[in-house]
């Protein structure tokens, strides 16, 4: 063996070694979490007799340009209504479904509702026992109101565990609002 080339052998591999121990993390980075897209809010609410009144929030556009379109409905005095909730994003070709992305990032959200002639109940729950919202109980009053309003609120990354958050108190929620829609409906006997 030669061994006149091994002090040039020794150098080619330390450098090898230097360059090499000198390249980036590869570490991947975290999955950024980004806000949902919404165009679209569907509120079924569907009654004892299996009629379905639809409420609905469009708004292709997104913020600035065009006012969204809101489309309430006709509910009855004293009427428990089974609710239900679909989010679209209308932007994309064809529609995201982003039910479905609330449905497996259940923990991450939660729905709040509030109006000045109903009161709600949740439904559903996430993985860990909490409310999320997509589906609901509705519970009219006994007053005619021609006036009445329901107020929808989708959270991300609430606190769950806040006082009242799992009453559906949106007060100790924390988190960001992926969307806020108030859906004006007549309350008839």
């Amino acid at each position: 063996m030669n061994y006149k080339y091994l002090p040039f052998l020794f150098t080619i591999v330390a450098m090898t070694m230097s360059i090499s121990s000198c390249s980036e993390d590869d570490t991947p980075l975290p999955a950024v979490n980004e806000e949902e897209v919404i165009t679209t809010l569907n509120v079924f609410l569907t009654d004892t007799a299996g009629n379905t009144i639809t409420f609905s929030f469009v708004d292709l556009d997104g913020d600035g340009g065009n006012a969204p379109t809101i489309t309430g409905g006709t509910l009855m005095t004293g009427m428990t209504y089974s609710g239900s909730m679909t989010l679209l994003n209308e932007s994309e070709t064809p529609a995201e479904d982003i039910t479905i992305e609330i449905q497996e990032e259940d923990e991450e959200h939660q729905f709040f509702f509030s109006s000045n002639d109903a009161t709600f109940a949740y439904t559903d729950q996430d993985s860990l026992g909490n409310p999320v919202g997509l589906t609901f109980d509705m519970a009219t009053g006994s007053m005619s109101n021609p006036s009445a309003a329901m107020t929808v609120v989708l959270r991300h990354e609430p606190d769950k565990a806040g006082v009242g958050v799992s009453d559906g108190d949106i007060t100790n929620a924390g988190g960001e609002t992926d969307i806020e829609v108030t859906f004006p409906f007549e309350l008839n006997m």
